[in-house]
Parts: structure tokens; sequence; C-alpha cells
């Protein structure tokens, strides 16, 4: 493996790069060209060049990128893209780099890769090569937080019509109409010889420092060796739409020592009723379930300056 300096400076001098775009989704579709464009009037070269309109093909034209011999995986995409390729990239001798075509853009935020296309393309050709941690459900890595309560059954059941009608608005509209018959959780999370019980309708573990496009806290990142977890809301259905609403509105002034954050870096998560679970948006399994992290186990192109241990 070649340090991060090593790395950095093969990506700026050589400029060998793979683009891999989302084009399934209708802002990889739009950008797609855009996003090559620039990248080659910034000197790199393309070994190879993947919009992807099938998600099912996403993986392993991901896996095809990552042999290309390229010093820099250029990916195109939303959250989910972003968190399925940082699972192919995890402990490789190659630099992810962020181009974010999302909606909310939390890995992108958390890393403070500019969310303007032409920023973000100016970042690879002149930014640093970072170390990121990256948390690990069961054996699944993850970028931006697991679910456990209502957000996993509204990935699973939110109607692919109205996904493609309403975009992301589909999920809180989805929410809105489950919640109505939705049982709280008893949730118990064990950690550092700690027993920690909540009763909520969800729960959150979160690595990296932002949810739903809004800052979690003023002080989460991703390269602070910590999950945070945290219920959003109590037992009532009324106090899950409150507290998601502070959250949106406070995140960036709070901190991991306040209520109700749980800073730590390995936990095990128990429900009274086995409870389906969402990992980075997309179903996986149920509880119980054990999340941990990989620390250092993500490179990826960020802009100079970032903080990086």
């Amino acid at each position: 493996m070649r340090t991060k300096r090593q790395l950095g400076e093969d990506i700026r001098s050589a400029r060998r790069a793979v683009l891999v775009v989302n084009a399934h989704a209708r802002r990889g579709r739009k950008l797609y060209g855009t996003a090559r464009a620039g990248l080659l009037a910034a000197g790199f070269t393309l070994l190879g060049d993947h919009p992807v309109d099938r998600p099912a093909e996403l993986e392993r034209t991901l896996e095809a990128a990552a042999g290309s011999g390229a010093d820099l995986v250029v990916v195109g995409g939303g959250d989910g893209t972003i968190s399925a390729a940082a699972r192919v990239l995890a402990h490789r001798d190659i630099a992810m780099g962020l181009l974010p075509l999302g909606t909310t853009n939390n890995f992108a935020r958390t890393v403070g890769v500019p969310l303007d296309l032409g920023a973000a393309v100016a970042t690879l050709a002149s930014g640093e090569v970072v170390d990121v941690d990256l948390g690990v459900a069961g054996d699944l890595f993850f970028t931006n937080h697991v679910g456990v309560g209502l957000s996993a059954e509204v990935m699973r059941k939110a109607p692919p019509p109205l996904k493609r009608i309403a975009g992301r608005l589909a999920y809180p509209i989805t929410a809105l109409a489950l919640l109505a018959r939705h049982r709280p959780l008893r949730a118990v999370v064990r950690a550092a010889g700690r027993e920690h019980e909540f009763l909520t309708h969800q729960l959150y573990v979160a690595n990296g420092g932002f949810h739903a496009g809004r800052p979690i806290t003023a002080d989460a990142h991703a390269d602070d060796r910590l999950l945070v977890a945290y219920p959003v809301g109590g037992p009532a259905r009324r106090a899950l739409l409150l507290e998601t609403a502070r959250n949106a509105s406070s995140g960036e002034r709070r901190t991991l020592g306040d209520e109700p954050f749980l800073a730590v870096g390995e936990l095990w998560l128990e429900t009274d009723r086995p409870a389906r679970v969402e990992v980075d948006g997309e179903p996986r399994g149920r509880t119980p379930l054990r999340i941990g992290l990989a620390a250092n186990a993500l490179r990826v192109m960020a802009p100079a300056g970032t903080l990086d241990h």
C-alpha cells in the first residue's frame, strides 16, 4: 500500500481515473456528460467510463474499476451509490473521488467535498487523500448510518410508483402513513461495559456528521473513531415528529456530550422483538446486531486541509 501522500501525488501527476456514475438516478443521468467533460478538462485520463443504468450492475462495475490500474475511482451518485462504492474500495490501494449527485449527500458533507459539481471536480484535481472510518453492521461496511425502527419499515414499504413521482418526498409521506400503526421498540444498547435502554419508534447509529442533509452534532465526523447512537423521540408518535424537527434545526448547536447521544467505538444492539434494519437506506436484516468501526478503512480525495487523523 502506498502512503496517502504517495497516492495523492500519483493522482495529481498521472491522473489515471475511472468514472462510475449511477445513471439510473435522475441527476446522475442528467449530469453524467457534464461530469465526464469536467474530468477530461481537468487533465484526467479515463481508463474506464461507466454510466450505470441498472442498479444490479453497480457492484460489478465498481469491482472492475478497482482492478483497472487507476489510482482514483470517481463515483457519481447519492448516498446509496457512495456506500456501495465504499464497500468495494475499502482497504484497497486506491482512492475514491466523490461527485455528490444525490439529494442529501451526507457522506460528501461529512468529508467536506463541495456539493457543486464543478467544485467537486476541482477537488479531485487539487485535493489530498485522507483516510476515513467506515461503520461495520454485522460484516457489512457503511458510510453513514444504521436505522432501526420506522425508517427500516419505510425503506421496505415506500411504493415504487410514489418514489418515481415524488422522489425522496416518498419517504416522509410513507413514514407518516406507517407511523399511525407503528409500535415503539424497547432497544438496549450495550457498549463499554454499560447498558442503555430506549423506548422509541426510531434509533440511529451514525458514522459521520450528517443525517438527512443536516448536521447530527457540531463535533461528529467520519474520522473520529466513534459511532453515535441516538433515539429520535420516545414512545409517543408525536415525540418522533417533534424530535425529527429539532434535530434538523439544531444539530449544528449540539455536541456528542449532549443527551441523548451515545458516542462509542462498538456496540451490541438488541430490541424487545426482532426489528428490521436499514443500512445507508437499504434493508439489511434484523436485530440483534453488532455494530463496530473499521478505522481508516477508506481513502477519499478531499479538499486540501481536511482533518485527517
